[in-house]
């Protein structure tokens, strides 16, 4: 097995727990890869920065907002593009609260966005589609984090912030 490159990559879930309602963010139409598509926030580790900082730093430019981790929620694996080794990336996924909703900023990546219920968000991310699926399953995922964690995990979290290093 030969050892290879990929780059790191982050993703951001932000719940308002003023509303119940999760962001999505439309990419895009100018965007080389997934134009159009619902996500959430996501980007990639810059060098020299762990997961937790290029998250705050990718919402900060997306959005324009200073979020709470609450808990890391999965990893994900996945190419950009065509599988070749250049655009593989592996990822942290982040459930985050934004306490203010209204405060948010959208930047050029993205075309609109939209807070929604767990069940409207099921509703826009056609399981079918590819491109949506992902998104959808992090809602799903959002969901059974957001009933499961304990309130002093979410607490420690919030405090300390997830990374080890």
């Amino acid at each position: 097995m030969s050892i290879g490159k990929f780059s790191g990559g982050i993703s951001a879930l932000i719940w308002a727990p003023t509303t119940d309602r999760y962001l999505l963010l439309r990419r895009s139409p100018q965007k080389d890869y997934g134009a159009g598509a619902w996500e959430c926030v996501t980007g990639r580790v810059d060098q020299s920065e762990g997961f937790e900082q290029a998250l705050h730093r990718e919402v900060w430019e997306e959005l324009g907002v200073r979020v709470h981790v609450m808990a890391p929620i999965g990893t994900t694996h996945f190419y950009r593009g065509a599988p070749l080794p250049e655009n593989e990336l592996i990822g942290v996924v982040f459930l985050c609260r934004l306490d203010d909703p209204d405060a948010i900023h959208i930047s050029a990546e993205h075309s609109e966005y939209r807070w929604l219920t767990a069940d409207e968000a099921w509703m826009t991310l056609d399981a079918a589609d590819p491109t949506t699926r992902w998104a959808r399953r992090l809602v799903e995922r959002g969901e059974a984090i957001r009933r499961l964690i304990h309130p002093e995990l979410a607490a420690y979290y919030q405090e300390n912030g997830v990374e080890t290093g």
